[in-house]
């Protein structure tokens, strides 16, 4: 992500004269220098801004940069905030304001009048707070000392979700297949997810890629078979079958390369007209390599998890499916019918071949593995509410299998709810939650919290804290409150 670039814009005035602003300046570049070198993308400080004029200049500068994905804002001195708002109402990026100063403690003992006047951040907050407020923008508020370690990292967490952000709106999905019949919770208005989120949502007949399919060399298909065997143990003799999936992946990559840059994929086992085999370690492999998948025509699920994997740098995040519980344990067992990534292997992953029972296709070839633990992990669901998008986000903790499960041919994970298992998973289906998720143990709540809100979607967040009484009561109130915004 160090190609992307947050711009780091302090405010100030020229009431205290040049020295003062000289001042301004070199602390602010030192400043966004030190900030640079411990966050995963480029901030470069822009410029000091001391008039309306000066705001509305570095706001087009700002969106007009391409790689640019924010703005950090920082209150040196006291800027009046009118000058601000022409500005601010034009900015296109998420924005940062962080609360903080150039010196961490007061000089007691020299303190004067000079000094109070150069260094007012506490001052310049709160004007600059109520004028982002006053415009009902979205915004985050960071508070501490710019060499602190926890506040380097909100600011390094925040850059992440501001380039999440920046991708998501690059985000393309090919469809190969509509959603499961009858299903409802995988349903969704494309359109106004290309309008707020970003995502391109597009349907190709599954035809189109067996054409691509019937293209792959067997060239290929080697060289892919001896990316397999360094990554994968070969747990099958049937290798025939583990090399029509190697076709199928191939195909598919160049498909979407060529086609525009697609970095989702949905299919679905009823529409596989011209497939030998569901495709499976193909999607698995594919994950592996940042694609986002959707089962059964799921399309906001392959979108959600490209971004959530760019996010995480491709690690301990995909596609989730919640199957069957152990209810004497309070546990979750997770997977699906063959697609789950191997970011979730805890140990190298065995590809077998074994009958699947769904879809009236040869037994196809899977990763099979047992999931990773975790003690701080994500599962994450976005239903189309008919008026809005509601992200919901659950606190989960990822554990081992408590038992060998070997007539259980999938890669899964297993999961504790928070903040329990009756309230999470009554939470989860009050929130009206899906059957997919896209879990991560990489990507925090918090992170996915500030994403939700740049989208400007509906955030519903379930940890350690929720009451169900209260969830309920919140629910019913965000109900209304997105109602009233109609």
């Amino acid at each position: 992500m160090k190609e992307k670039v947050v711009y780091w814009l302090t405010g100030s005035q020229t009431l205290y004269g040049d020295d003062v602003l000289a001042h301004v300046a070199q602390h602010s570049q030192e400043m966004a220098d030190y900030v640079n070198q411990h966050v995963p993308v480029t901030v470069k400080y822009l410029t000091t801004c001391k008039s309306s004029d000066e705001v509305i200049a570095a706001i087009k500068q700002v969106n007009a940069d391409d790689d640019c994905i924010g703005i950090i804002t920082w209150c040196h001195t006291f800027s009046p905030a009118k000058m601000w708002i022409k500005g601010l109402k034009m900015l296109q990026k998420p924005m940062c304001h962080f609360a903080t100063q150039y010196n961490e403690k007061l000089p007691y003992a020299t303190i004067d009048m000079d000094f109070m006047n150069e260094n007012q951040a506490a001052h310049g907050d709160r004007e600059f707070g109520y004028i982002v407020t006053r415009l009902r923008m979205d915004n985050k508020v960071i508070v501490g000392y710019y060499k602190d370690a926890e506040a380097l990292k909100e600011l390094a967490s925040w850059c992440v979700v501001a380039a999440g952000y920046a991708y998501s709106k690059t985000v393309k999905v090919c469809r190969f297949s509509d959603n499961m019949r009858d299903v409802a919770v995988t349903e969704g208005d494309k359109v106004d997810a290309h309008i707020n989120l970003g995502w391109q949502v597009d349907y190709y007949p599954i035809g189109d890629l067996v054409e691509y399919v019937n293209a792959v060399t067997e060239a290929e298909v080697d060289a892919l078979m001896a990316e397999y065997a360094e990554k994968y143990t070969m747990a099958t003799k049937r290798v025939d079958v583990v090399r029509e999936q190697a076709k199928y992946e191939i195909a598919m990559d160049k498909f979407c390369k060529e086609k525009g840059g697609y970095i989702g994929i949905v299919d679905h086992f009823g529409a596989l007209h011209g497939l030998n085999q569901l495709p499976g370690l193909a999607i698995q492999d594919l994950q592996s390599k940042g694609y986002g998948f959707g089962a059964e025509g799921d399309w906001k699920i392959a979108a959600l998890g490209a971004v959530m994997q760019y996010m995480a740098g491709q690690q301990g995040t995909g596609l989730m499916e919640d199957y069957t519980y152990d209810l004497k344990d309070g546990l979750c067992l997770g997977a699906h019918m063959l697609e789950v990534s191997p970011q979730f292997a805890a140990s190298k992953p065995e590809i077998q071949v074994h009958p699947l029972g769904i879809g009236g296709k040869s037994d196809p070839a899977r990763l099979v593995f047992e999931g990773i633990s975790a003690p701080e992990a994500i599962a994450v669901s976005m239903v189309d509410m008919g008026d809005r998008m509601r992200l919901i986000v659950q606190k989960i903790e990822l554990v081992k299998y408590p038992q060998k499960m070997p007539n259980l041919p999938v890669g899964g994970l297993m999961w504790k709810y928070k903040p329990n298992f009756k309230d999470g998973v009554a939470a989860w289906i009050y929130a009206g939650g899906a059957h997919h998720t896209v879990v991560s143990s990489k990507v925090t709540l918090q992170e996915m919290v500030d994403l939700g809100n740049m989208w400007g979607a509906e955030v519903v967040v379930i940890d350690e804290k929720t009451d169900i009484n209260e969830f309920k009561q919140k629910l019913m109130w965000s109900d209304q409150i997105w109602k009233s915004r109609l």
